[in-house]
């Protein structure tokens, strides 16, 4: 049986209980704050603010009018942040996402003039709908927390999270997401239609204003930097690893698949347990931190043999195979 971590007084191992026990009841205020004006799905809600404490990004596929704009506003609001909401069609350029570099008459010299990816929350709003060369521009800001433009770099707000959609249903006009793209969101998850006892008690609220714009801040962006700093401290025990690397390679050796899981994906699953053991308030590992995001971590950087036409399709199917594989894998005691 593998030997569970303890919680150091000094800190040396794990995180000191005191500091977890803020930790964890500062994510259950974000939690609970979002939750107030998004109700009805509170494991979508946790993934996210997962997400957020992993430092990932995050796709959202959905049908339209589900509440994904809502959500995002609500992150930024419970966090006092910065947010854009950048609609992405085909006749989109990489300069009106990133900005671009103009002469000023006045001071007779060329200035950048930042574009709305300079901000801490982003909504990547059906970002199928635009040209590869667009989709790419967002690949460096995803990846390194910067831009680059006309040679030179600029920084991106600390922290910064994507949260880009997609309508899984409407195929017709869309430019599908590489790999290269894919794998640069953490997690992939659907919200779905709330149950009719919470859009029954959406209709009567919302007759007068829309409950997110009176929404306030719970978390600073500072203690929320302090969170996700505290990611690297949670301990991810040897035996876990192997169990990860288990369900990664047998990914690479499914007949099923023409792509495996990579390595920056092995890291990123192993990333997000971390964030997810510290929203559980725990300091440590467990299987289950695993088995919650194996699914909505893996399955969009898999590659299908003969998988179905639509987004929808590839979803599901994908999906399907990943709990497959896990299900033949034993985890540890």
């Amino acid at each position: 049986m593998a030997a569970v971590p303890t919680l150091s007084a000094s800190g040396s191992t794990g995180i000191p209980a005191e500091a977890l026990q803020g930790l964890h009841q500062q994510i259950g205020r974000l939690n609970a704050n979002i939750e107030s004006v998004f109700q009805g799905k509170p494991q979508v809600v946790r993934a996210i603010v997962t997400a957020l404490v992993a430092e990932g990004h995050v796709l959202l596929e959905d049908v339209p009018g589900v509440g994904k704009t809502t959500l995002a506003r609500a992150i930024a609001r419970s966090l006092g942040a910065d947010f854009q909401r950048i609609q992405f069609t085909s006749d989109l350029l990489p300069t009106d996402i990133l900005g671009l570099t103009l002469f000023n008459k006045d001071k007779a010299d060329f200035e950048f003039r930042p574009g709305p990816i300079f901000a801490h929350v982003i909504l990547a709003d059906e970002i199928n709908r635009t040209s590869p060369r667009t989709q790419s521009a967002l690949l460096e800001a995803m990846a390194e927390k910067q831009v680059s433009v006309d040679d030179r770099t600029y920084s991106l707000p600390d922290p910064f999270i994507v949260l880009a959609t997609q309508n899984p249903l409407e195929y017709h006009g869309t430019y599908p997401l590489p790999e290269s793209q894919l794998d640069r969101f953490l997690v992939r998850l659907s919200i779905g239609y709330p149950s009719a006892e919470i859009e029954r008690a959406l209709l009567l609220q919302r007759q007068q204003a829309e409950p997110v714009d009176s929404l306030q801040p719970v978390l600073s962006l500072a203690e929320l930097r302090r969170i996700q700093a505290a990611v690297d401290q949670v301990h991810l025990e040897g035996s876990l690893a192997d169990y990860l690397l288990q369900v990664v390679q047998a990914t690479r050796a499914s007949k099923l698949l023409r792509a495996g899981v990579s390595t920056r994906g092995a890291l990123a699953l192993a990333r997000a347990a971390r964030a997810q053991a510290l929203v559980n308030g725990r300091s440590f590992c467990l299987p289950e931190d695993l088995q919650t995001l194996f699914v909505s971590v893996l399955a969009h950087r898999i590659s299908l043999l003969g998988s179905g036409e639509r987004a929808g399709n590839q979803r599901q199917e994908a999906e399907a195979v990943i709990r497959d594989i896990v299900s033949t894998i034993e985890p540890p005691v």
